[in-house]
């Protein structure tokens, strides 16, 4: 096998960044989130897991635009009508299988549950792991005992937002057509 492997992949829980990004009152900018990727961190192939929902078409288009290598999960519907799809074991299989086809030189992890702390560790141990990218500082304290680096995207937010609808106004704020 060729030995060309000094490029990096990212494993995103998108249900995870974009609630951890929401939650504190901002929207991340994704094409810029996937250059930064690949010039902060050599990210070759970013996988975005994500739940399947026909109505985000548009969304998935555009993320796939940006460069992520979607992988979709089936969602369901709880009992109050609320989306669930639960990318965890898929994140971890597909993390699992790249490693031990040696697909990839480091791997970058983009979530803030503690459900991945086995995977963390597993990564570590196999020299595979370069970094957690926490959405926000309430990162889970399992991660945190890993002992692996985490950066946290809020502290990237200056270049990481999205800012096109701070530019926008509301129709007619200003009393001009």
């Amino acid at each position: 096998m060729k030995n060309n492997f000094k490029k990096n992949f990212a494993y995103i829980d998108g249900a995870n960044l974009h609630k951890g990004i929401k939650d504190f009152g901002w929207r991340l900018d994704y094409k810029r989130f996937r250059v930064w990727l690949k010039e902060k961190y050599s990210v070759e192939c970013a996988y975005l897991f994500i739940g399947l929902i026909p109505k985000y078409k548009d969304l998935y288009a555009f993320l796939q635009k940006s460069g992520f290598t979607l992988i979709f999960k089936e969602t369901t519907y709880d009992g109050n009508g609320r989306v669930k799809g639960n990318c965890d074991a898929d994140l971890v299989l597909a993390a699992v299988r790249d490693t031990f086809e040696n697909s990839y030189f480091k791997s970058v992890l983009v979530s803030s549950d503690g459900d991945y702390a086995g995977l963390v560790k597993f990564l570590l141990e196999k020299n595979k792991f370069k970094i957690l990218l926490s959405p926000d500082e309430h990162c889970s304290v399992l991660l945190k005992r890993t002992n692996a680096p985490i950066s946290y995207l809020s502290d990237k937010r200056n270049i990481l937002e999205n800012i096109d609808r701070l530019y926008k106004k509301a129709p007619d704020a200003d009393k001009t057509a």
